[in-house]
């Protein structure tokens, strides 16, 4: 991993960004290596909708969002809380396990929590 203090824009052509954003209505399906994912972050105690996906429209750039309505559940929780939006670092623990594993279920176990209200439909009971 490389660090720097340019913005993306100016190290990436737009056509090879890909801003994950989970109001995004582009499902990430698969990583494709020749595009560059921005992992949007929010410093807020307060999560604003639509931020980052309007974000990314202003800079015209390619959205997605991870496959978390695809494969997870809602879980019945005390109260009734689920959010699509993780941390960095659970998008980033996603991403490197799809990356490795090829499989969405596994990814999304490494880095969803249950307390997102969310979980894999063969642990929906538990």
């Amino acid at each position: 991993m490389d660090t720097t203090p340019e913005s993306y824009l100016d190290l990436f052509p737009l056509e090879a960004i890909v801003y994950l954003t989970p109001d995004s209505e582009n499902v990430l399906e698969d990583i494709d290596p020749n595009k560059v994912y921005v992992l949007g972050g929010l410093v807020d105690e307060s999560i604003h909708k639509q931020l980052t996906l309007r974000r990314a429209q202003e800079q015209c750039l390619q959205t997605a969002r991870l496959p978390i309505r695809e494969y997870m559940v809602r879980a019945p929780n005390a109260r009734n809380y689920h959010c699509e939006t993780l941390a960095i670092n659970q998008v980033f623990d996603v991403l490197c396990t799809f990356y490795e594993t090829r499989s969405w279920p596994a990814a999304l176990r490494a880095g969803v929590s249950s307390g997102k209200g969310y979980v894999l439909p063969d642990t929906a009971g538990q």
